[in-house]
């Protein structure tokens, strides 16, 4: 008995781990950029590095429907364990790149790998935290996003420190041992399928087409579906270019630029993971729409934040700016997969995130490209200020449309 409550928050402490280097591989080449074109001329065009981000979000964009019905059949422990290998291989292999066709490849395979793990991680947790416990698990399983991104913002300065070569070597090799501990401690937890009067069990698990079907034939999939890939679209932007949106409007080298973008919205994310986490599990005791609420709160504090990110001035408006963001961040992201079950039924989860994934880093691909061009052109700031008014929208589909009826749907 005390292993089945200890160990479920084993689960999220040993994939606590891999979901910081699942954000720190990807986000520090977000950084390293000078240091990179240095040896690799094309790097030097905004437009060009956009497409190099860009091109992970539009493979993991397409990967991800795949990723997360495949996670509904097999098993999430063995995709997690393969999916961390190879993605701190490719990181590993990125630093012997010496053209940019190289790095376009490995980033494509980076987005291929790295699809696999979200859908099956939070899907995992789902199925072994209950409703009293699920977003404050989730939201701790977060923190690792958050930390991971914070700590790929140093990618610059250990390229300074070492070359940007040995920075992709040493994550590399990481990852590929702490993939080998996974697969000795981690354990996979399927609820069952029920099985009806006249089918067995095995008989009762929908096609994948089936799955599908139900997925998208339930309005408020869409509506999660709208709120999350419109919300992913600043998620994204804060990720790939508010370093150098920083850089830029505040005069300071990359160095400093990187930490402090990513230093304070992980900071404040994991804030807001400890204030809305805790919440929403209270608060759907006493309203089932309570998880929704606090993603909202969460919502509204990100629309301010963007505008101030966009057109304010000065260190002082970027931290605080920044700060805002983050803990309304941080306060939507803990209650994604929670709300989802609300609405969708456990054998079904990891597909429908997976969806939710696709649209959702499909947005950020399209939002990377045109920051880019945006960031060329001068107007960085003003795309930040107009993603505002675009998660405003969101938060009046998700208060509109979202009206749970049981806090875990079967």
């Amino acid at each position: 008995m005390k292993n089945q409550k200890i160990y479920p928050w084993v689960v999220v402490a040993l994939l606590w781990v891999v979901a910081l280097l699942n954000y720190m591989d990807r986000q520090m080449l977000s950084t390293m950029r000078e240091y990179m074109a240095i040896d690799i001329a094309q790097l030097q065009s905004a437009e060009a590095f956009g497409a190099l981000m860009g091109i992970f979000l539009l493979i993991y964009a397409f990967v991800s429907p795949f990723a997360g019905t495949v996670a509904d059949r097999l098993s999430r422990k063995w995709l997690i364990v393969g999916s961390l290998a190879v993605w701190s291989l490719v990181t590993l292999l990125m630093g012997y790149c010496t053209t940019y066709d190289q790095l376009m490849w490995l980033r494509g395979l980076m987005g291929v790998s790295e699809a696999l793990y979200i859908p099956s991680s939070l899907s995992l947790i789902a199925d072994y935290h209950t409703g009293k416990s699920r977003s404050l698990a989730v939201g701790i399983h977060m923190t690792g996003l958050y930390l991971g991104q914070a700590l790929g913002g140093f990618g610059a300065v250990l390229a300074s420190a070492l070359t940007w070569q040995q920075t992709f070597h040493w994550f590399g090799v990481i990852g590929v041992a702490y993939a080998v501990v996974l697969s000795l401690a981690l354990k996979e937890n399927r609820v069952p399928v029920k099985p009806s009067s006249t089918k067995c069990a095995a008989e009762t698990r929908e096609s994948v087409w089936k799955s599908f079907s139900l997925i998208f034939s339930n309005i408020a999939f869409w509506a999660i579906l709208f709120f999350f890939a419109s919300s992913s679209m600043p998620g994204w932007a804060t990720k790939n270019w508010l370093p150098t949106l920083f850089q830029t409007s505040l005069n300071i080298p990359m160095e400093q630029a990187g930490p402090i973008a990513t230093i304070t919205i992980a900071a404040a994310s994991l804030i807001g993971v400890l204030i809305g986490g805790p919440l929403s599990d209270r608060w759907v005791k006493v309203n089932l729409k309570g998880r929704v609420y606090t993603s909202a709160i969460g919502l509204a504090m990100m629309v301010p934040a963007l505008v101030l990110i966009g057109l304010g001035h000065g260190l002082a408006a970027a931290v605080a700016a920044g700060l805002l963001f983050g803990i309304g961040y941080g306060m939507f992201d803990t209650n994604n997969m929670p709300i989802l079950c609300q609405f969708v039924p456990s054998r079904l989860r990891a597909t429908a995130y997976g969806f939710l994934n696709t649209v959702g880093v499909a947005m950020g691909y399209v939002c990377t490209l045109v920051l880019g061009r945006m960031q060329d052109d001068g107007n960085l700031g003003a795309a930040f200020a107009v993603l505002g008014i675009v998660t405003a929208l969101a938060l009046v589909v998700q208060l509109s449309v979202l009206h749970p009826k049981t806090d875990n749907m079967e």
